[in-house]
């Protein structure tokens, strides 16, 4: 079984002065929610998500050795512009993953970060900027030991990804990813994102996310915050058990097509995540009217024309729909005629499973 330690290097076999690297990584969204976790970003039950396509970070990151080796020493850009509200999390990042890229100190970095959607508006921008990061960090390490096999290079940078932001380590590869040990999925991690190994019926081929932005500013309660509320849940246990089952359920889902149960499951497990967060103490609400207002007319237009459309949530008001391929049109309209209202100044994106992060 791999553990932390075998993603500590021993040696680098070459050297490099300076230059760049540019990755883009994408947002994810998780099916099976995770929500609760142990030390070092360990989380405590497995997740499952889709790989979003349209909704990334593109960061490139650049790096120059440097005389004074004491300190960690970079520039941090966002969108063009100096952002010092973001150093502190990259500076902890930092000393979080220095045992496992013991040459961070030997380099002064500028990290140029933008996103293709709006941060901090309940996309998972964690997830894609740390990511993304961690791809240009491992771009590095395999400069330095170019011997290093793709397998090592993929499974380290979602650790290191997960280091930074715990669902981030699902948006390094594959459509769909599993985060957390799962006894019915050989090579699940609770240290870093796998592909699902499975087969997935063509119903979930290019499946369709349509996020309705609700709202679109910061959220009030930082995701950090809201795991931690989960060590002292009433509920939590028989919560930690529920995701495991679930995902269960999902493998034999994905294989067999049926989109009635996977409907059930991922909205189950939307409300299920905001239940925990309003029976946690404090409680909060991360809902607003107008999310409840669109989870409504999907439940209405999924009965009345049957078109297998369902919605899910992540940490924050805006709504994900999920739907296959081939019901796109219909259910753009539907979106079109009857959801954008309840969007913030009308916005929405359209997005769909992607593959993953991408050397650009």
């Amino acid at each position: 079984m791999i553990s932390a330690n075998d993603f500590i290097p021993s040696k680098y076999t070459h050297s490099v002065e300076s230059g760049f690297f540019q990755w883009s990584a994408p947002s994810n969204i998780a099916l099976v929610k995770y929500w609760g976790k142990k030390d070092n970003q360990i989380p405590a039950n497995p997740s499952v998500s889709f790989t979003l396509n349209n909704c990334k970070t593109i960061t490139k990151l650049a790096f120059a050795k440097k005389e004074n080796q004491g300190s960690f020493s970079f520039d941090l850009l966002f969108e063009g512009q100096s952002k010092e509200d973001f150093k502190p999390k990259i500076q902890k990042f930092l000393e979080r993953i220095e045992i496992y890229l013991p040459f961070l100190k030997d380099y002064h970095f500028t990290i140029d970060t933008e996103n293709t959607f709006p941060h901090s508006s309940g996309i998972a921008s964690s997830a894609s900027g740390m990511a993304a990061l961690a791809m240009n960090l491992m771009s590095l390490e395999k400069a330095l030991n170019p011997e290093m096999t793709d397998d090592y290079f993929f499974q380290k940078a979602s650790l290191l990804a997960r280091l930074g932001s715990g669902s981030a380590c699902r948006s390094v590869k594959g459509k769909v990813v599993v985060w957390g040990n799962q006894k019915n999925i050989p090579a699940s991690s609770d240290l870093f994102g796998v592909e699902f190994p499975h087969a997935i019926h063509e119903n979930f081929t290019n499946y369709q996310d349509t996020i309705l932005l609700v709202d679109k500013g910061e959220k009030q309660v930082s995701s950090t915050v809201g795991h931690d509320l989960m060590h002292e849940h009433p509920f939590a246990e028989r919560r930690f058990s529920q995701a495991h089952e679930n995902l269960d359920h999902l493998i034999t889902i994905f294989e067999n097509g049926d989109l009635d149960a996977f409907i059930k499951i991922v909205e189950s497990e939307a409300l299920t995540l905001h239940a925990m967060m309003m029976t946690s103490m404090p409680y909060f609400i991360l809902m607003k009217p107008n999310t409840l207002q669109i989870i409504n007319a999907i439940w209405k237009f999924r009965k009345e024309t049957k078109i297998p459309v369902c919605f899910t949530l992540d940490a924050g008001a805006n709504v994900h729909v999920l739907y296959p391929e081939n019901t796109s049109e219909k259910v753009l309209q539907f979106i079109k005629d009857e959801l954008v209202g309840y969007c913030q100044n009308g916005q929405y994106i359209c997005d769909r499973i992607g593959n993953g992060a991408v050397l650009i």
